[in-house]
C-alpha cells in the first residue's frame, strides 16, 4: 500500500525553493507553444515529458534548470513522446466507446508512460505504454484516491482565479513523480 501522506510531504520537500523556476519552465513552453498554430499540438507531448524529467530528477535532489524544459526534444524523445500522446489518446477514446468506465480505467493504466518514456529514451512508446499497463497494475485505484486527495487544492485555485496553480501545479506532478516512483519498484 503506498503511503499518501509521505508522497506528498517529500513532494513538499522537494518543490520547496523549486516554485519560482518551476514556475518559468511552464511560462516558457506555454510560451513557445503559443506563438504557433500547431504548437499545443505537436510540441506539447515532448514538454510534457520535460517536466517529466524535470520532476524525476528533482526526487533525486537535482535542482531544476530553465534549459531542462528543452529535454524532451533530445534523444529521440520529441517523436516518441508525440506517438505516445497519440496512440494514449487514440486508446482511451477506443476503450470510451464501451462506456465511459473502461476509459477511465485505461486512462489510469496508461498514466506513467511518459515517465518510463522519460526514463527510458531507447523504449519505443508502445513499451513504455505497456509497461505503464503493467506497473500500474493494482495500483490504479490508489492514484485515482491520490488525485482525489487534491479537491480542496483544485478548489482553491478555482476560487484564486488560477492564481494558486503556481504552487499547486508543481506540488502535485511531484507528488505524482514519486507515486511512479513508488510503484516502479513493484
Amino acid at each position: 500500500m503506498i503511503n499518501r501522506a509521505e508522497l506528498k510531504a517529500n513532494a513538499k520537500a522537494q518543490i520547496k525553493g523549486n516554485i519560482g523556476i518551476l514556475f518559468v519552465c511552464v511560462l516558457l513552453a506555454g510560451l513557445i507553444m503559443g506563438v504557433t498554430v500547431v504548437g499545443p499540438i505537436v510540441l506539447a507531448p515532448a514538454f510534457g515529458v520535460s517536466m517529466c524529467l524535470i520532476y524525476l530528477g528533482m526526487t533525486k535532489g537535482k535542482k531544476p534548470e530553465v534549459s531542462d524544459i528543452f529535454n524532451g526534444f533530445k534523444d529521440g524523445l520529441f517523436g516518441k513522446a508525440w506517438w505516445l500522446n497519440f496512440i494514449t489518446g487514440f486508446f482511451i477514446m477506443l476503450w470510451s466507446c464501451l462506456f465511459m468506465i473502461p476509459g477511465i480505467i485505461k486512462m489510469y493504466a496508461y498514466s506513467m508512460a511518459p515517465y518510463i518514456l522519460a526514463e527510458n529514451p531507447t523504449m519505443t512508446a508502445r513499451e513504455a505504454l505497456n509497461e505503464s499497463k503493467r506497473i500500474t497494475k493494482g495500483h490504479k485505484g490508489e492514484l485515482f484516491v491520490l488525485q482525489l486527495s487534491f479537491f480542496w487544492w483544485y478548489l482553491l485555485c478555482g476560487i484564486t482565479f488560477g492564481i494558486a496553480y503556481i504552487y499547486v501545479a508543481p506540488y502535485i506532478s511531484a507528488t505524482t513523480a514519486n507515486f511512479y516512483n513508488a510503484i516502479k519498484q513493484a
